[in-house]
């Protein structure tokens, strides 16, 4: 089974961090995407930040500047540095991963779609 175990999420004020972390059962030695979605009630999930295994990385307009996607491959762990949060990143964040695809899919419109395995979410709330 490919089981993705998150970490990292919980309260904070605005313009504090967070590191968000992802460790992911199996290697995709094939070649991977892994990446990071949020979503919050009635709004849809979007993509965050994503790196793929030629080390690509692709981040949302929103973040740009202030998250930070990595993988570490040795731990087999994914994770996102979130610098100087905001209340509208309040949503519950999933990592997700799928073979071979380009990072630029996590932010790209449905690109949720094109991804397979998933964690169970974890919630960051960003009090102003």
């Amino acid at each position: 089974q490919v089981e993705l175990v998150e970490s990292g999420g919980g309260s904070v004020q605005a313009g504090g961090s967070l590191r968000l972390s992802c460790t992911i059962s199996v290697q995709f030695t094939a070649g991977y995407c892994m990446g990071w979605f949020r979503q919050s009630p009635g709004k849809e999930r979007e993509g965050v930040a994503g790196i793929d295994s030629s080390g690509e990385t692709s981040y949302a307009d929103s973040v740009k500047g202030r998250f930070s996607i990595s993988v570490d491959n040795a731990k087999n762990t994914l994770y996102m540095q979130m610098n100087s949060l905001k209340p509208e990143d309040t949503a519950m964040y999933y990592c997700a991963v799928e073979g071979i695809r380009p990072a630029s899919m996590v932010v790209a419109v449905n690109g949720a779609i094109g991804f397979g395995y998933w964690g169970q979410g974890t919630q960051v709330t960003v009090s102003s």
